[in-house]
């Protein structure tokens, strides 16, 4: 029991670092210039990229980090920065093989530059998921005694509001670039799909299994969309609708351009959208 007990609380931890690490990651990944740097950086800088890397987040392993326990002791924070390092590197390289910036024809140089550099904020993300994100299941129980009381349409509201604005804050940043277009020339139908899967995974694995939030206060929440499911669909069709108003807005698509290239688009901005609009419920 013991065994099973502590093969549970590291994967609540590796999935809490990984959820940070997506947090923060995500809506810097639509980064063109980071793309190009990546591209023909060399060794050196690469090197001393990881070092830098290395001792921001060995200092945040110190005092925060993602695992359930704090770090005390020197050692356990040196191999907790190292978990954290590689943690932020394969949710790097997974979401550059997403969005097609690597594929089997890239460069290994050019890969590597790319997976290095756009790893730094997926690290961070990591080592920074319990300083910023993640609160005691006991807090709120006390700190808003009419929260149960609230009806289903106001919580159902709030969880829309929330959505909407984390939607718009990360979308709004995103949709005047040029990233979107590069992307979507890209990407093939079978990728949006796995790209609908990952915003969906993601956004799900933020709010209700990473412990950023009080999980006891949400579950006892009677909103119209409240079940984990539901709510996820309901959020991601939210920040779908946020994000294709962002694209509307800025000129990047227009009523009258094929329904195709809507859709590309709109997917394609609606997993950092989606991302924002998770971190926006974690406030409720």
């Amino acid at each position: 029991m013991g065994q099973l007990s502590g093969w549970k609380r590291e994967r609540d931890d590796i999935v809490r670092g990984a959820c940070g690490g997506f947090l923060f990651g995500i809506p810097l990944l639509y980064t063109m210039e980071v793309w190009w740097i990546g591209a023909w950086i060399g060794p050196p800088r690469l090197l001393v990229a990881l070092v830098l890397t290395f001792g921001v987040v060995f200092l945040l392993n110190r005092t925060a980090g993602f695992r359930s326990t704090r770090d005390v002791r020197v050692e356990d924070a040196l191999r907790d920065s190292v978990e954290a390092i590689a943690l932020g590197t394969i949710c790097s390289l997974l979401m550059l093989v997403l969005l097609r910036e690597i594929t089997p024809q890239t460069a290994l140089g050019e890969a590597l530059g790319k997976v290095v550099f756009e790893g730094v904020p997926f690290t961070m993300g990591v080592a920074l998921a319990n300083l910023l994100l993640r609160t005691d299941s006991d807090e709120g129980t006390s700190q808003d005694p009419d929260q149960d009381n609230q009806d289903a349409l106001n919580v159902t509201l709030a969880d829309l509001g929330f959505t909407a604005i984390g939607a718009v804050f990360i979308a709004f940043n995103i949709a005047p670039t040029d990233e979107i277009p590069m992307l979507a020339a890209a990407t093939s139908p079978p990728w949006l799909l796995l790209i609908v899967l990952a915003s969906l995974l993601i956004s799900y694995g933020i709010v209700f299994e990473a412990d950023f939030a009080d999980q006891k206060k949400r579950a006892r929440q009677q909103g119209l969309f409240q079940q984990p499911l539901s709510e996820t669909v309901f959020s991601y069709l939210v920040s779908l609708a946020i994000a294709a108003a962002m694209l509307w807005f800025f000129d990047r698509l227009a009523f009258d351009d094929p329904w195709q290239l809507w859709l590309s688009h709109t997917l394609l901005l609606g997993l950092p959208a989606t991302i924002g609009g998770a971190a926006g419920r974690l406030v409720v």
